[in-house]
Order: C-alpha cells, then structure tokens, then sequence
C-alpha cells in the first residue's frame, strides 16, 4: 500500500525489527501510585504497655463486704490524635482493706486484664460475669437494681465503663414507649392514691409510701422485674408491668 508523503523529507534513518519493541516499552505508561494509607493501629495482645494510661475508679459498697471495693480500669488511647482515634480497657485492679477474698480478686483481675489485651470484642465478659449468681443471694443497689452477686456488680462496673468509653452503646428507648411508660405510672399512682383515699388510712401509713417511693424513685409495692432487674413491676388491670423499661407480661 502506498504512503503518500506531503511534507518535505529532512532526514531519515532504517529501523530495524528489534527496534520496534523498544519504544513500545519506553511508550507504555507507568502504573499509578497507590495513595498512602495511615497505619490503624488494633488491640492485639502483642502491643505494649504505654508508661501512662488514662482510667477511672469506681466504689462499690456492698453489704456481703464489710468494706468497700474500688474497681480501677485502665485504658490505652489507640490512634491517638487521628479520625481512628479510640479508647480500649487495657487493665482492671480491684483493692479493698478486707483481704479475706484476696486471693479470687487477683485470679479475676489478671484473667479480666489478659481478655482486654487479647483485643476483639471484649463486652461479652459483661454479660458472663453478670449471670454470676451467689448462692447465699443477692442485694438491692440504691435505685432498686437488683445484683446476684458481688462478681455481678463488677460486671456492672466493667459495663458501665465501657459505656462511658464508647465500647457499649445503649439502645435508646423511643418516645413513644417513653410517653407509654410515664402513661402507665400515672395511672398507677392516681388508682394508688384513689385507695387510700378510700381506706381512709392513717398518716404514718402515707408516710411510708412517701418514703417507699423516695429511695427508688418506684412505688413502694413494686416487685423485681426480670428484663432491667429493677424493683419496678406493678400490677395494673391484671397484668404485671415495669414503670422502668415498659416489660409487660401481656405484651
């Protein structure tokens, strides 16, 4: 096929077969770059102890411990000042003048402690060390939270924590079960106070449903319920409802 050349020739040169590659590899356009990624640093059980960590002590007084508990965690600040910034329970200690039970604190401390470090999602220790049960019994915390145990109140403590850390998050009660909760606390108190009414009773009888409501903020007839373990259950038209989280029996 011809070629019909329109400019003038100024010079020329031969190009040989092997010599045709070679442009075509200088030609071929060089791979982009991928963007720097910023290293985010995990919780693993290999990452060492910082010189200072940042924590919070809590005070548990219970009546099955003549003194009272202070439940110290510790966290490790990962990815400090970036976007991934985040705060992870590195460490527990539990002190208290009474030494009887020593020796099952630092077991529970350092098992505790090594699960925080292992990394991974760790919550699930709330759930386990809540079910723990003391066969001797449980105690009524101020507000009327129910606690098995004196392990389960720690768990409390641990969760507590890691809601104030960002770890757990508590699923928000919507308004309209709000407005049904504060609903059916009125009514119970107005068909409370319409009884004693009736019954005609005395003042120290009032004044000790007074106080009944004042130490838990729950009417003084109310019975543990077994969703929230709060002395909140009433019963109202036959069925057994919680002015604490709205559980109901009925549905």
């Amino acid at each position: 096929m011809a070629i019909k050349i329109e400019k003038k020739i100024k010079g020329y040169n031969v190009v040989k077969p092997e010599d045709k590659a070679a442009p075509a590899a200088v030609a071929a356009p060089a791979a982009p770059k991928e963007a720097p990624k910023a290293e985010v640093i995990q919780m693993h059980e290999s990452l060492e102890r910082p010189e200072t960590l940042v924590g919070s002590t809590y005070k548990i007084k219970s009546p099955l411990f003549e003194h009272a508990l202070y439940v110290t965690v510790n966290d490790i600040v990962l990815n400090a000042g970036t976007p991934h910034e985040q705060r992870r329970p590195f460490e527990i200690f539990i002190n208290s003048k009474n030494m009887d039970h020593f020796q099952w604190i630092v077991a529970l401390t350092r098992i505790i402690s090594a699960v925080f470090r292992k990394g991974g999602d760790v919550t699930f220790l709330v759930e386990e060390m809540k079910a723990v049960f003391d066969p001797r019994g449980g105690y009524f915390k101020p507000g009327g939270i129910y606690m098995p145990s004196i392990v389960a109140e720690i768990g409390a403590v641990i969760e507590q924590h890691m809601k104030t850390i960002g770890l757990i998050h508590d699923p928000e009660m919507d308004e309209s079960t709000k407005r049904l909760i504060a609903e059916k606390r009125a009514a119970y108190e107005a068909g409370a106070k319409k009884n004693t009414e009736v019954s005609q009773a005395g003042p120290s009888v009032e004044a000790e449903a007074a106080a009944g409501e004042s130490s838990n903020g729950f009417p003084p007839g109310a019975t543990l319920c077994a969703k929230c373990n709060t002395k909140a259950l009433v019963l109202m038209d036959g069925c057994q409802t919680c002015l604490n989280c709205g559980y109901s029996k009925c549905g």
